[in-house]
């Protein structure tokens, strides 16, 4: 479904984030990106957002090379790869109902022309979070909680129906049983709809029940990749083993704070 090769990403002359970047990801796959801040993990996102753009490489999706595609074409693609933002206060327009925000993604992308087919898909997007369309779409971001404004973010990135969608840091500002929560959502979708995930993260519990294969960045670089067992059990690489290790204490300073 998706082969990234090689891809490099630079802001400026001194400053490369990405360096020869490779991985590929299978239908309905979900794998994990771990790393370091400003190791390039949500560089890889917004490149496959189309919020960015790789200086070199290839990235093929569904045989479809995204590196020359013309912005018109680049931006119908949009449909099929989604994105979950970090934060769920600043993602979300406080001037727009929910119903309005969700509506947005199918305005853009010209999906749906008529305003009840649009209704019946954002209502639809809201029930599979688990939210009442009856109860919240003429609500503003404003008089919703963390929670509920992240599942509103990825109601919002599912009513295109995306064969992709990348989650960067998405329960960052969630609580533990939130998090849980939007994890065990995350699954239903993939189950459901059979989506695929790109989910960048510095939570290592959540990468144990959520991905399937997990790759380590340092400095812009893959050093180590494999499934998500094998990674966290047996670290083959120095860093893996050093960023596990800092990730794991930092995760129970958390829990004493909880």
């Amino acid at each position: 479904m998706l082969e990234i090769t090689t891809i490099e990403k630079s802001y400026g002359k001194e400053v490369q984030v990405l360096k020869n970047v490779s991985f590929s990801l299978a239908p309905s796959e979900i794998i994990g990106l771990i790393g370091a801040s400003g190791a390039g993990k949500s560089t890889i996102g917004r490149i496959l957002a189309n919020l960015e753009v790789a200086d070199k490489g290839s990235i093929l999706f569904e045989n479809q090379q995204l590196i020359k595609m013309s912005a018109k074409k680049r931006r119908q693609l949009s449909k099929d790869i989604q994105m979950i933002f970090q934060d769920p206060y600043s993602a979300l327009s406080s001037r727009m109902t929910v119903k309005e925000l969700i509506e947005e993604a199918l305005l853009i992308l010209k999906i749906e022309s008529s305003k009840m087919a649009r209704l019946t898909l954002i209502k639809e997007a809201l029930k599979l979070v688990s939210l009442d369309p009856d109860h919240y779409l003429g609500r503003y971001p404003h008089e919703l909680s963390g929670g509920e404004r992240q599942r509103v973010g990825v109601a919002r990135a599912i009513v295109c129906n995306p064969k992709l969608i990348v989650a960067d840091e998405p329960t960052s500002m969630l609580d533990t049983s939130l998090r849980l929560e939007l994890i065990a959502l995350l699954k239903s979708l993939n189950e459901k709809k059979g989506t695929a995930f790109i989910f960048i993260t510095h939570d290592i519990a959540l990468t144990q029940n959520f991905c399937q294969r997990l790759l380590v960045l340092n400095e812009g670089q893959i050093v180590e990749q494999g499934s998500t067992e094998d990674i966290i059990l047996h670290p083959k690489h120095d860093f893996t083993k050093k960023l596990l290790s800092a990730l794991r204490k930092l995760e129970a300073r958390e829990e004493v704070y909880l």
